[in-house]
């Protein structure tokens, strides 16, 4: 598998977010689509936040992984500034609600600021949505994708199989 440009950035609030976020750099490798990692905080570097979100394009950015627990501003304040997709991770924080604040911090931004927002700490499902929307444009990137869900679909079939040769 032969990895692409540079075509997604990782962000997320701070390095207590990149346990999670590591799900989304593995299958991001593992689907040879070339991204980036870094900190960006909505709240304590806001300058660097505009910055980034004002230039990823320019870079050849074409999708955003934005992860960030608590209040969970990052994904809806890059997606404000950007006209890039936004996939918004909720994180399950130390000061966080049982991760609620996150999960509706992301999820119910207004009319006009989309962001595309998985699961509580569901990074994984951010890389695996990156690396569709950029598949829309990149055939390898497709047939990349078409092969990992035929494993996922094979690993199904093999333990259904399994269940099936049981006796209850």
């Amino acid at each position: 598998m032969n990895v692409q440009s540079i075509q997604v950035g990782i962000i997320m609030g701070s390095k207590s977010d990149l346990p999670v976020m590591q799900d989304a750099v593995e299958v991001l490798k593992e689907l040879g689509v070339g991204f980036e990692v870094t900190i960006v905080s909505a709240h304590r570097t806001p300058h660097r936040m505009f910055s980034y979100a004002e230039e990823a394009a320019a870079r050849g950015i074409k999708v955003i992984i934005a992860g960030a627990g608590g209040a969970a501003h990052l994904p809806g304040m890059v997606a404000s500034i950007t006209h890039l997709p936004v996939i918004g991770v909720p994180v399950k924080s130390s000061n966080s609600i049982d991760g609620w604040d996150s999960v509706l911090s992301i999820l119910q931004m207004p009319n006009g600021i989309p962001v595309a927002t998985v699961a509580l700490n569901a990074a994984k499902n951010a890389g695996i949505l990156a690396a569709q929307i950029i598949a829309t444009h990149d055939p390898e990137i497709a047939e990349n994708l078409l092969a990992f869900k035929k494993i996922l679909k094979d690993k199904v079939e093999e333990t259904a199989s399994e269940v099936e040769a049981m006796k209850f």
